[in-house]
């Protein structure tokens, strides 16, 4: 992960005046859309490397210690050993960025990972309230102890959605610096959940009070929204770390979530964040994809450079 970012005093003279252009949001979204694929052996190199910012996440109802296991397991091993070999990367012991669970999970995770030998590999953990974080703020705070308790090194919280539509950004600073208060050392996410935010101004203006409060991260989506990570509203994040930046010379991750299912998706928002922030940010301290089906379309890929067809469905792991 990145160095803390310790964040500033709340100050709405760096976003109240800021109003996105949302057709050249749209345009240059498209833009990035459009462009011609890599090939070959640049398309091995960018899957591999959309690969090793992937936060394997499962956040489902029935998640067990089983399939919680199966998911480290793969964390461990994301692309067959023979394909890694091929492409000469076997012995470079390549992982995913994390693990992504729901707090009651955290237990399990740390102890599958270690069962795996990959006990560095970070596991995080959704709290707050997720996904829509309507419950009282001290159980918000205290679903964080307890996860960061269990073992979790990253947390992805939820900002108060009413507090942004209400334009009561003060008091989304205020519980955000308490959530980062209550981390402690693991690094904390701030998902924005941009989809229920209603414009790209407000999109702009939730990234940087996050930031303003201790974000490590700023997250899109929880994956539930109807609309999740999208390029528009990833550019308007991702201008927002620039400025950030520039202001106060701390580097804030980015993480989009939901929807990003394609290995061609993933180069996308890797292009992206090459263009807009550079290449510092092409890294699993800087960059994190949300997801859980887009690892299987990766390896798929990475099969079809290698053997020239694609994968049967028992030719590949699930993840």
């Amino acid at each position: 992960m990145s160095s803390r970012n310790a964040g500033v005093e709340y100050d709405p003279s760096w976003f109240m005046d800021y109003k996105v252009n949302k057709p050249a949001a749209f345009k240059r979204a498209n833009e990035l859309k459009t462009r011609r694929a890599v090939k070959k052996n640049y398309q091995m190199a960018w899957l591999l490397k959309a690969m090793s910012c992937i936060d394997l996440t499962t956040l489902s109802g029935d998640d067990t210690f089983t399939n919680v296991q199966r998911l480290c397991f793969k964390a461990k091993n994301p692309i067959r050993a023979d394909l890694l070999e091929a492409v000469g990367m076997r012995e470079r012991g390549l992982t995913v960025g994390a693990v992504c669970v729901y707090p009651a999970r955290v237990e399990d995770a740390v102890r599958a990972l270690k069962q795996a030998g990959a006990a560095q590999i970070p596991v995080a953990s959704v709290a707050t309230g997720f996904p829509s974080g309507q419950t009282h703020l001290k159980h918000r705070l205290e679903e964080i102890r307890q996860a960061v308790e269990d073992g979790a090194t990253e947390i992805d919280v939820v900002i108060n959605r009413p507090y942004a539509l209400a334009g009561n950004w003060e008091g989304i600073y205020h519980e955000v610096k308490q959530f980062r208060s209550t981390c402690g050392e693991a690094h904390m996410k701030v998902i924005l959940a941009t989809g229920e935010l209603g414009s790209l101004t407000t999109v702009y203006r939730a990234s940087m009070v996050a930031m303003m409060a201790g974000a490590d991260f700023i997250k899109t989506s929880t994956g539930k929204e109807g609309v999740n990570a999208i390029l528009p509203v990833g550019l308007v994040m991702v201008r927002a770390i620039r400025e950030y930046h520039k202001r106060t010379g701390v580097k804030i991750g980015f993480k989009p979530a939901g929807g990003i299912r394609t290995a061609k998706d993933s180069c996308t928002w890797l292009s992206m964040m090459k263009e807009e922030l550079g290449d510092e940010w092409l890294t699993p301290s800087l960059f994190r994809i949300g997801a859980s089906s887009l690892l299987g379309d990766i390896e798929r890929q990475i099969f079809h450079g290698v053997t020239g067809r694609y994968a049967a469905h028992n030719e590949l792991a699930m993840a």
